[in-house]
């Protein structure tokens, strides 16, 4: 075993721990008065962990076809309760364009099938959900860092956010979920919009999701819509990065 994948099976047995407590009542230790500061000291030691044990830059493992799961199970929403996401699936996503803006020199929308028309990669890597399971698939997409050399963000910007079509709650709120540029220019990051050699299917995040294969599976928004690069997360969401970051889970979540 590599030295690589044995600091990985190290880092997944400290947070084998986390997840129990998150299945065990997360959102309920999330709206209490210690909750937050629980979870704010376990991702400090998270990313202390990260960068005694291991590289941001390195590789996650790759595995191949005979490895792949019979079934790669649907994480979060199966198919989002909105109108016009649900138009646009009626539709096979011909009419879909993802919107690239904010901190940029030339913000831009791009169809799907622009996107399949650009420089691709595939990649099978293990999804490991922070609800205690794990799937191995074959995807293929776009590098985000291509996307990205296209729109050429402007200095200032630091983060990526992903701003999707999936209401999460009574009022609305649509997932959003974000990185900074180490993991977005890492070559393992893709725009995918196939799973296992076919369309990205619609309850796995349909017609594009991203794929940040080192850290867990709430990192890899689905049903993306929207990309804005942004300086601070001053005005997203809580300002903790993310649907989940804002509810008390970790904004870092490398695994």
């Amino acid at each position: 075993m590599s030295i690589d994948i044995r600091r990985r099976v190290v880092l997944r047995r400290l947070l084998a721990g986390a997840s129990t407590v998150a299945l065990a009542g997360c959102d309920a230790i999330s709206r209490s008065s210690w909750g937050p500061r629980v979870f704010q000291a376990g991702e400090y030691a998270n990313r202390l962990a990260q960068r005694l044990l291991t590289s941001r830059t390195s590789m996650a493992q790759e595995f191949t076809e005979a490895d792949l799961s019979p079934v790669f199970r649907s994480n979060g929403t199966a198919f989002p309760d909105d109108a016009a996401y649900r138009a646009l699936a009626a539709n096979h996503f011909r009419d879909w364009k993802l919107r690239v803006d904010g901190l940029v020199h030339r913000p831009m929308e791009l169809s799907l099938a622009q996107l399949r028309s650009m420089p691709n990669r595939t990649q099978i890597t293990r999804h490991d959900c922070v609800e205690g399971w794990s799937a191995i698939g074959k995807w293929k997409g776009v590098p985000l860092s291509a996307v990205l050399d296209l729109v050429r963000p402007v200095s200032t910007a630091r983060f990526v956010v992903f701003h999707c079509a999936d209401p999460m709650d009574e009022a609305g709120t649509r997932y959003y979920e974000s990185i900074d540029f180490e993991d977005a220019y890492h070559p393992q990051t893709l725009l995918a919009y196939e799973l296992n050699d076919r369309p990205l299917p619609v309850a796995n995040g349909a017609p594009v999701r991203v794929r940040i294969e080192r850290q867990l599976g709430y990192k890899m928004a689905k049903y993306i819509m929207r990309i804005e690069l942004v300086e601070s997360f001053a005005r997203i969401g809580e300002g903790r990065g993310g649907y989940w970051e804002d509810q008390g889970y970790e904004w870092y979540a490398g695994i």
